[in-house]
């Protein structure tokens, strides 16, 4: 073990919506960068990089994103800080962020040698402990889906109810009734209905919503971002 000192590093995992390789319905993605350096060269790991001595937190998680993915997430949220003495040859502590995006967001991110997506719940084995972080982030996810309404910050500014409940089956993992899902909808003040409606297709139109802009996707009290 290195006792020079604690380096403070950022990483992030991003999840994005995208249509399973099998069935076609949306599913939980998160794309992996390839390290090229030891420890753990040829692995795959979660974007990140270490904190500049004039970078604030955020604004470094948002940068290693730009640098590693081309990312710029509209919702990019502290999760947890990860420092076990052991998780690294040298001592490092990660503040570890996750990024949700919507597809315009994700389309952005290079699908190649270096950077590539994984189904989330099926990625290969990770650097250091970030399959531990993957498995917290997840977990985290699906809790919050029911007492938030992060489940927006996956869709693009016009969504259907439909878009918006195949992400919470997707999140889930589980088939949610429609009309249970559009009475609960109605009840709550997180999405509001344009006057606009879905246009081609096969079937019969159906009315856009967008997301409430008085209310924030998460609720983080006296720390929520102006």
């Amino acid at each position: 073990m290195d006792d020079t000192g604690i380096r403070l590093a950022v990483s992030t995992v991003i999840v994005a919506l995208r249509p399973h390789p099998d069935t076609g319905v949306p599913a939980l993605w998160m794309p992996l960068v390839r390290r090229v350096t030891e420890p753990f060269a040829g692995s795959w790991a979660l974007p990140g990089g270490w904190v500049g001595a004039d970078e604030g937190l955020d604004d470094s998680a948002a940068a290693r994103l730009r640098e590693t993915t081309k990312v710029q997430p509209r919702y990019l949220e502290q999760l947890y800080a990860f420092g076990a003495v052991d998780r690294s040859p040298t001592r490092v502590v990660s503040v570890v962020y996750w990024a949700l995006v919507h597809p315009d967001e994700a389309s952005v991110v290079p699908d190649d040698w270096n950077v590539r997506w994984f189904l989330a719940d099926e990625h290969p084995p990770l650097a250091f402990d970030h399959d531990r972080i993957v498995e917290y982030a997840l977990w985290r996810l699906r809790n919050k889906m029911s007492y938030s309404r992060i489940a927006q910050a996956f869709l693009g500014d016009r969504f259907t109810l439909a878009e918006l409940r195949g992400v919470y089956e997707a999140v889930l993992g589980q088939t949610l009734d429609p009309a249970n899902f559009r009475r609960q909808v109605a009840q709550s003040d997180a999405v509001l209905p344009t006057d606009e409606t879905t246009s081609g297709g096969r079937h019969r139109p159906a009315r856009l919503y967008r997301s409430n802009p008085d209310l924030s996707y998460a609720d983080n009290g006296p720390l929520t971002t102006p």
